[in-house]
């Protein structure tokens, strides 16, 4: 199982109540060698194939359905759309992925704060939020922290160009995200259905 270089430094960490109980009590050490094996597990980056189909918007994380439909304009970007929330558990796999394929046109950093992240004001927390040209569509994609998350990663650079399905990023323990697409499209998930980043499909675009 393939993990992300972002795991090491928490690993290393938490590993050292092994080290230094091991002086002492080799059962106990090896007990407490289980939580940075959890914790490594946490960023596994399972391989995902993604459906060739340009008219697909793709789940862009492991997880639960939240919402589906009409955005709150209170919270959404500027303009009309139709907003899927997705919460990820810690359980879940927090690798990201472009929904599309297309353009990078923005990406952005908000501070904010650190309600759970399946709070309605989670939308208000920290957050990282990425435009997407797709074939002149635009789609927005918002990695949303949680209470337990702290910290988003985005290796996202304006300009670059995306395959539906690449990585672009993770989340630190728990965490939401949020597409934006437009009012043409078709949603094609409901509250309470688990996604698979890169696989799963959330909506389609008008032709």
């Amino acid at each position: 199982m393939k993990i992300d270089h972002a795991a090491w430094p928490f690993v290393a960490v938490v590993c050292l109540p092994a080290l230094a109980i091991s002086r002492w009590s080799v059962v106990i050490a090896a007990l407490l060698l289980l939580v940075p094996i959890a914790v490594a597990l946490f960023f596994r980056d399972p391989d995902r194939t993604s459906p060739v189909d340009a008219s697909l918007v793709l789940a862009p994380a492991d997880g639960k359905i939240m919402h589906a439909g009409p955005a709150d304009p209170r919270y959404a970007p500027e303009g009309q759309w139709l907003q899927i929330i997705t919460f990820l558990s810690p359980l879940d796999v927090h690798i990201n992925r472009t929904p599309v394929s297309g353009t990078v046109r923005r990406v952005e950093y908000h501070p904010g704060s650190f309600v759970p992240a399946y709070h309605h004001d989670a939308a208000k927390n920290e957050r990282s939020e990425i435009w997407m040209d797709h074939d002149g569509v635009t789609i927005v994609v918002r990695q949303i922290v949680g209470m337990m998350a702290r910290r988003v990663v985005c290796r996202l650079a304006v300009g670059q160009q995306l395959s539906a399905g690449d990585r672009i990023g993770l989340m630190k323990f728990g965490s939401r995200m949020d597409v934006f697409v437009p009012l043409s499209a078709t949603i094609l998930v409901k509250p309470g259905d688990r996604t698979t980043a890169g696989e799963s499909v959330l909506a389609r675009l008008a032709g």
